[in-house]
Parts: C-alpha cells; structure tokens; sequence
C-alpha cells in the first residue's frame, strides 16, 4: 500500500520519492549497528531464570542478544558475552543433563522387560505341542533324496542341506 502512495508520487516528483524508499532502509540499519546494551539486572542469574522464563520473554531475550551480538564483540559487556554463551551453549531445552537415577530406571525397565519376554517364551514353549513329523532328521534325509531322484538341484547338490535337525548319535 505505501509502495503504491509512493510509486504514484514518484510521477510528480521523482527526487522525493526516491529519498522516501530510501530512508527506512538506512535507519533501519543504523539500529540495529546502534543497539545499546541490555541492563546487568536482566541478565544477571539467567542461568538459574532460563527454565521459569515465559517463552515469550526468552524469545525477545535472546533476539535483544542476536541483534547486540552484531556489533563489535569488544563493545559488549561480559555479562552480555556469558549469556549470549550460555543461551546457546547451556545444559537447558534438549542439551539438559538427564535427572539423577535414570540409568538404574532404564536399566531395571529393560530388564524388567527381558524377563517378561523370557517368562512368554517359556509359557508358550511349556504349552506347544511336540515337534511335527517333518523336523525328524529321518524325514528330511528322505526328502533331499526325493529331490536328488526327480533331478531337482539343491543349491549345489551337496548332501545334507536339507537336514536341519540335531544330528542323532553316531554308531560306533
């Protein structure tokens, strides 16, 4: 809408809306190179504040230390340094030290959960039926021969592949 205003006026008097665009740009830079320095009172403890802060007052905190971070570093004060550090370095948000005892809770979690898991395979293994026919080492021997006498290849054709049970005892 402004642009407008000023795109028309430029037809009058091409100089002044010239100036008119210009202006806003200038000052605005000079602001941010003019930022002053935030007060000591609102910076000091920010470490022990952070946390409890509205997001709200962080969020215009930290955007008063991005733009006093523009100047020259030796201009700031340390109080400005320390927390502008902290704010982006600290053990706050997803960089928080973890609470104390959550190792042994994971530890006794997982193992609470490998215990139960053990305690469903052994209910399952204590109730199945016995193992079918075809796991016999007998009946797999007799399959792979099937197999040899109808010409099929076994991956290489190498004798006892198919054989996936415990092998019996040897005859001595």
């Amino acid at each position: 809408m402004l642009r407008s205003t000023v795109a028309r006026a430029a037809g009058s008097a091409p100089s002044v809306a010239r100036q008119a665009i210009r202006a806003p740009v200038a000052s605005g830079l000079q602001q941010c190179r003019q930022a002053h320095a935030i007060s000591n009172p609102t910076l000091a403890d920010i470490e022990k504040r952070w946390e409890t802060m509205p997001p709200q007052e962080q969020a215009d905190l930290w955007m008063a230390l991005r733009d006093r971070m523009k100047v020259d570093w030796k201009e700031m004060t340390l109080a400005e340094k320390k927390a502008a550090y902290w704010i982006s370095f600290g053990p706050h948000g997803p960089r928080a030290l973890p609470p104390p005892g959550e190792g042994k809770k994971i530890f006794l979690y997982t193992m609470i959960g490998c215990g139960v898991s053990f305690a469903l395979f052994a209910f399952a293994r204590i109730f199945a039926g016995p193992a079918p026919p075809t796991m016999t080492k007998e009946y797999q021997e007799a399959s792979e021969e099937f197999l040899r006498n109808q010409g099929s290849e076994v991956i290489t054709g190498t004798p006892g592949m198919l054989v996936q049970s415990k092998p019996g005892k040897k005859d001595s």
